[in-house]
Formats: C-alpha cells, sequence, structure tokens
C-alpha cells in the first residue's frame, strides 16, 4: 500500500479537530441553498443572492451548533457586514462593485466561522473556504452514509411534506392562473418559468450553490485553526545595518513633505510658476506614483518590522521612532495623492476609477494611522483584525453608496455649476446613474441615457433579480423617455460635443 500523505510541517499545527458526521439539519440547508441558487440566481442578481446566502448562513450555524461551537462578537462582526456585502446586489446594479462585494462577502463568511486574530490566522482564513469546497462534499457524503435511521426518521417527515406542498401549489397555481388573468401575472413574477435550454445552466448553480453551502457547513464543524500556524520571526539585524536605510527613507519622505508645503500652499498660481504644468496635468503627472509609495511603505514596515533588532528596550524604541516616523512622513504622502486627485477630478470630472482609487487611499492612510497607534502602545493585538475591518468596511461603503450614482452626480453637479461635461465619464455607467443624469438638458441627457436604455430594455425581470436602482431607472424613463432611433442618439452625442469615435457603435 501507498502511505498516506501527511500535511507539511507548517500546516499541522493548525488542524483541525475531528468533525462529527454532518448533521440532517445542515445538509438540508445546503440542499436548499443549491435549490435557491438554481431557482433565483439564472438570469442576473438582485435580492435573490441575500436569501442564498442567509439560508448558506443558517445551514452553517446549524452544523456550529451541533459540533458545539459558540458564538463570539467578532463572529457576529464578520457575518452582519458579510450579508450587509450581499445587499449590494439588491440596491444597486453597476457590475464591479457587485463583483468586490461578492468576493468580500465570501471571504468574510469564512474569516467568521474559522475566527482567528493574528496575522496568520486572519489572512489565511480570508480564502479558507477555496480549499473546503471539496472536503465538504466528501464530508456530507460520510454523514450520509452514517445517518441512522432516527434521523432519518427525522428527514423523511420533512422532504415528504415540501413534496406535497410542491405538488398543491402547482395544481392550485395552475388553476388559479387559467381563471384570472390578474393571478397569472402575480404568479408569474413570483417564481421562474423555466425553459428546457435553461436546465443546464440550473443544475450548474444548483451544484455551485450546494458545495458552496456545504464548504461553509465543514468549516463551521471544525475549523482549521490557523492562528496556530508557526511563523518564526527573521533574523535580527544589527542597529546600523537595519536603521541606516530606514534613516535615509526617512530623510527622502522628509524633503518630499517640505516640497508639498511649498509647492501646493502656494496654490494655483505657484503649481504653474514652479513645475509648468495645469493643476490637472501636475495631478495626473504624479497620483499613481503616490499611491504606488503608499503601498511601498507599508512593505517597507512590515519587512523591516520582521528583521528589526530586538535584544534590548532600547532597540524596541529605535524601532518604534523609525517605523513611526516613517508612517507619519507616509501620511504627508498620502494626503498630497488625495489633493492631487481632487485637482484631476475638478479639472476633469469624477469617473468609477478615480472613485476607486480615492476610497483605496483614503485606506491605505487610515491603515497608517493604525500602525502609528500601533507603534505607541504596548499590545498591537488588536492590528490584524483592525486591519481587515477598516478594509471590508471601505468595500461595503463603497459598494452600498452607488459608485456608479455618486460618479453621475458629481459630474452633472460639475454641469450645472460650469456647463462643461464629459460625456465619455458618464455614457458607461449602470442604470444606477440614471437619476443624476436625468437632469441634464436635451442633447446631453439623450446622449447620456441611450445606452442605458438599450441595457434596459423593454421587459423588466422577476422581482427576486431587480435591483433597486433597476426599478427607478425604468420609471424615470418611462415618466420622460428618450427619442427614439440609433441616428437620435448619435447626433444628440454629436451636438453636445462628443464625437463619433469616442462613443460605442451598436447594432
Amino acid at each position: 500500500m501507498r502511505p498516506i500523505p501527511q500535511p507539511a510541517p507548517w500546516l499541522r499545527p493548525s488542524d483541525p479537530p475531528a468533525k462529527a458526521p454532518a448533521p440532517p439539519r445542515a445538509l438540508l440547508a445546503a440542499v436548499l441553498t443549491g435549490l435557491l441558487t438554481a431557482w433565483l440566481l439564472e438570469g442576473g442578481l438582485g435580492v435573490n443572492l441575500l436569501i442564498c446566502g442567509a439560508v448558506a448562513a443558517v445551514g452553517a450555524g446549524l452544523a456550529a451548533r451541533s459540533a458545539g461551537r459558540r458564538v463570539r462578537p467578532w463572529t457576529v462582526v464578520w457575518s452582519v457586514l458579510a450579508l450587509a456585502m450581499l445587499a449590494v446586489p439588491a440596491l444597486f446594479d453597476a457590475g464591479w462593485p457587485t463583483l468586490l462585494s461578492i468576493v468580500c462577502a465570501l471571504a468574510l463568511a469564512s474569516l467568521a466561522l474559522h475566527g482567528g486574530r493574528r496575522w496568520a490566522g486572519v489572512l489565511l482564513a480570508l480564502p479558507g473556504i477555496v480549499w473546503q469546497l471539496g472536503p465538504g462534499v466528501l464530508w456530507a457524503r460520510a454523514g450520509l452514509r452514517g445517518l441512522s435511521l432516527p434521523g432519518r426518521a427525522k428527514v423523511a417527515p420533512v422532504l415528504r411534506a415540501v413534496l406535497v406542498a410542491v405538488v398543491l401549489l402547482t395544481v392550485f397555481g395552475w388553476l388559479f392562473a387559467s381563471a384570472d388573468a390578474a393571478m397569472a401575472d402575480v404568479l408569474g413574477g413570483l417564481g421562474p418559468s423555466i425553459d428546457p435550454g435553461e436546465i443546464p445552466m440550473r443544475l450548474a448553480l444548483f451544484v455551485l450553490g450546494l458545495i458552496t453551502a456545504l464548504g461553509f457547513a465543514h468549516i463551521a464543524a471544525g475549523p482549521r485553526r490557523w492562528d496556530r500556524t508557526v511563523v518564526r520571526p527573521g533574523r535580527e539585524r544589527g542597529r546600523v545595518e537595519w536603521a541606516l536605510p530606514l534613516v535615509a527613507l526617512n530623510l527622502m519622505f522628509g524633503g518630499f513633505a517640505v516640497v508639498q508645503a511649498v509647492v501646493v500652499l502656494g496654490g494655483r498660481d505657484s503649481i504653474m510658476e514652479k513645475t509648468g504644468m495645469s493643476r490637472s496635468e501636475y495631478a495626473r503627472q504624479g497620483f499613481w506614483q503616490l499611491m504606488a509609495v503608499t503601498v511601498l511603505t507599508l512593505v517597507v514596515v512590515a519587512v523591516a518590522k520582521r528583521w528589526a533588532p530586538r535584544t534590548t528596550e532600547a532597540d524596541h524604541r529605535l524601532a518604534r521612532i523609525l517605523l513611526g516616523l516613517l508612517c507619519l512622513l507616509a501620511l504627508v504622502v498620502v494626503a498630497s495623492a488625495l489633493g492631487r486627485m481632487w485637482y484631476y477630478v475638478d479639472a476633469s470630472g469624477l469617473t468609477r476609477l478615480r472613485l476607486w482609487v480615492l476610497v483605496v487611499e483614503v485606506w491605505l492612510g487610515v491603515v497608517l494611522l493604525m500602525l502609528i497607534t500601533a507603534g505607541l502602545v504596548r499590545s498591537a493585538a488588536w492590528l490584524p483584525r483592525s486591519v481587515v475591518l477598516s478594509g471590508m468596511i471601505a468595500a461595503a461603503v463603497y459598494g452600498l453608496m452607488g459608485p456608479d450614482a455618486i460618479v453621475a452626480e458629481q459630474n452633472v453637479a460639475r454641469f450645472e455649476r460650469t456647463g462643461r461635461i464629459d460625456l465619455r465619464n458618464v455614457r458607461d455607467l449602470s442604470v444606477d446613474a440614471v437619476p443624476a443624469l436625468d437632469r441634464l438638458p436635451g442633447d446631453q441627457r439623450t446622449c447620456a441615457l441611450d445606452l442605458m436604455r438599450i441595457e434596459l430594455g423593454d421587459a423588466s425581470g422577476p422581482w427576486y433579480r431587480t435591483s433597486l436602482a433597476e426599478s427607478r431607472a425604468r420609471e424615470i424613463l418611462v415618466a420622460r423617455p428618450l427619442p427614439d432611433g440609433v441616428l437620435t442618439a448619435g447626433n444628440a452625442c454629436d451636438r453636445a460635443g462628443l464625437h463619433e469615435s469616442d462613443y460605442a457603435e451598436r447594432d
């Protein structure tokens, strides 16, 4: 026989406790999640994602309860934030914030079930669901094989009740729909009509929902304890070898801070005089480099902290002073980057990308403040979870504030103030932008909203995959319809100052 492969040495301390077989209630919740995923998620996202996520969360809770695990405060925090992320598709229609929210929700749910307070425990728990999908299926299979008769006696009545309910609702629903057209419309909106061509996709969605729910339940029944992962400190360096590069870097950061004080505090005329560039050119020329400087500073702090001298109290004091000063000067870089982007937005308008990098830069500034605070206090055990929490809150705020709506609002407000708008900044936004763009006059309104009208189409989808923003956009475009015809929209864009080559061709 071939020997059973053993896990890597660094992985063994985090081995989970022996798990009990999958409880029947958790298996039922996983099956229900799969059915809801197949039934609701085909064709679009809305409140359906929140419904499926809530049912999967119930299944994980049942598995955790059967394993004797207790709910802790941080578990509640991560879980509530994950469900808040899943509410984004119910409110807004933009694709990128929705994708970001789904990824963050999965990571937060994994962290909630794993737990963790050290850097290894928090960072390795975030993607933990990925390598629990296969073991979750095997765990469920073992639970089904070992299901005792009393367990089957509990499951069978529920399955029979569900089957009877489905039969009764199908028969009487068909009769009511045949008898009354209004009732037929109501029932048609409650659930999808299944086309035979959709069956493969719905089967794939069922499998996806099932294995995801089983993966979370498997974690809840006995998570891997990533906090026990052994992370050895780096080799301690001598004071001169370690401190000299940091002193030089601090001097460079300090020089940059002085230059910024001279240039920026002088205002617009100072920028023109000292650089020969306009405000927007000055902002565009350096923002991305300064953002890279901020990220690299965090990398330098992490590496320097690992190799810092730590034999005496004087060593610890030196590390806190140099690293704290570097973080403090990095805040000047963050402020400069934000100021440059503000100039850029004021001159050229807001876009999705500009808004996203503004949010990220603000979050990086918050992380730097946390690092400074951690250097001033004795214990920094709170830092790993606080950094992740701040990042997830930033992602949640970004999704829940409706970035496309914010972009449209800023560009319309700028148009109302200056009479200038770059329609390229707003034409490719999602329907979240319709309420703000509806305030534009004539040709600008027609050009800005034409692609969104085509995206909406004529018929609305079922309630469970229709966002609040989509419903509001339909109401606006019904109340104030756009002129028909592709040529009409193209002419409107030409009259509004958008050249034909700047907007997308459509069928």
